[in-house]
């Protein structure tokens, strides 16, 4: 392959320099443990999990 996609000094300047930002917050767990929930809702007390009355 002739030449390069660019040097390896330049590699990373970017994203170094780019300021961090926050992550959003979850609203609803994350999907293991309401996965567990659920299970837990359904299989063992005998509940419908979803459904809003």
């Amino acid at each position: 392959m002739p030449g390069s996609h660019g040097s390896l000094t330049k590699a990373g300047k970017v994203r170094e320099s780019t300021p961090k930002v926050k992550g959003r917050e979850r609203h609803s767990p994350i999907p293991r443990v309401r996965n567990k929930r659920n299970f837990h809702k359904r299989v063992i007390q005998g509940q419908v999990v979803g459904v809003r009355k």
